[in-house]
């Protein structure tokens, strides 16, 4: 059953509690040798409403009014009400050996054999606040699985099969729907992709010369869309920075988009972390090279702030920065 609270939205004050940044905790969680992931039953609905709110969920019925006394999916501030509850119970453990994003949990151990105690903490906690787990959605002492939409496993971050399938499946759009069904999978996994708005470019330019000429699937689109499929045939595998290690930011731009690449060195092989890429807009399409190439480092300053925060980083171009500076 789904009630339409659109009405109770608008009125009630937004509640600025901040999620946790994915990139984040993906980051953190790889590299661990054991895993054990967790997905609360129902997860909402083992919060209870406030007395004096419960009449503000109403809704009719045939056979009368209803209201709910436990918080219902729909409300604008369930979310940020329920990830400030996680970090209430889970203080102790969340950025030690425990991770959670609203409903999904994961409990991590850099060791096989510090696994079962990391469990018991995080269990013990479960049952002290009676909250349930739903066991069909639950893994535990994993090496490698799903969190966030990332797969993430000792060696590194990979990305999700089933969005990869989903992609390779996928046959040639015939209209402007799956055109931007396409688009969509591309931007979520950006974070793979090279290039990414350069190389896939022409399915945006099918969105945008719709309005004027109608759906139009040119072989330009079909080569950009064959190029796809082979790419993810074997996708990049993410890499975790140190803490404290120098990252190395690569920029290229174009006629048409700016692209870097984040890395590190590991054994004097550089290792992935991060692709960016952005089309540019009418208005910076004609920019000068030079301000292409600040436009591109500003934008990935604020894509990876929490990188540029935490380390140093070295960033090269094949223009002379420092003169720019």
């Amino acid at each position: 059953m789904c009630t339409d609270y659109i009405d109770l939205n608008k009125a009630c004050p937004k509640d600025s509690f901040p999620l946790p940044h994915i990139d984040q905790l993906v980051d953190t969680t790889s590299g661990h040798q054991m895993l054990s992931f967790m997905d609360a039953y129902s997860s909402y609905k083992q919060i209870k409403m406030n007395l004096t709110d419960e009449e503000a969920t109403s809704f009719q019925t045939n056979r009368g009014l209803y209201c709910y006394r436990v918080m219902p999916f729909g409300l604008k501030n369930a979310g940020a009400t329920y990830q400030r509850l996680m970090n209430k119970i889970f203080k102790t453990l969340i950025g030690r050996n425990m991770e959670v994003h609203v409903d999904d949990m994961l409990v991590k151990s850099l060791e096989k054999s510090q696994h079962i105690s990391d469990l018991e903490q995080c269990f013990h906690l479960l049952r002290r606040y009676n909250i349930r787990l739903n066991p069909a959605k639950c893994a535990f002492g994993v090496a490698s699985g799903k969190f966030l939409g990332f797969m993430v496993t000792h060696r590194g971050i990979k990305v999700n099969p089933e969005k990869i399938k989903a992609l390779r499946d996928t046959v040639p759009p015939k209209n402007i729907k799956k055109v931007q069904r396409l688009n969509g999978r591309i931007t979520a996994l950006s974070h793979f992709l090279a290039h990414s708005r350069d190389k896939y470019l022409p399915f945006f330019k099918v969105l945008s010369g719709a309005r004027s000429s109608g759906f139009q699937w040119t072989d330009e689109c079909q080569e950009a869309f064959q190029q796809l499929r082979k790419y993810l045939a074997s996708p990049p595998l993410l890499s975790k920075p140190m803490l404290g290690e120098k990252l190395y930011l690569y920029i290229v731009v174009s006629a048409q988009a700016i692209n870097s690449i984040l890395v590190r060195e590991e054994n004097a092989v550089q290792r992935l972390i991060y692709y960016i890429s952005k089309i540019l807009s009418e208005m910076e399409g004609p920019y000068p090279l030079v301000d292409k190439i600040v436009l591109a480092l500003v934008y990935s300053a604020r894509k990876l702030r929490p990188y540029f925060q935490a380390h140093s980083i070295g960033v090269y171009t094949n223009l002379p920065l420092k003169g720019i500076l």
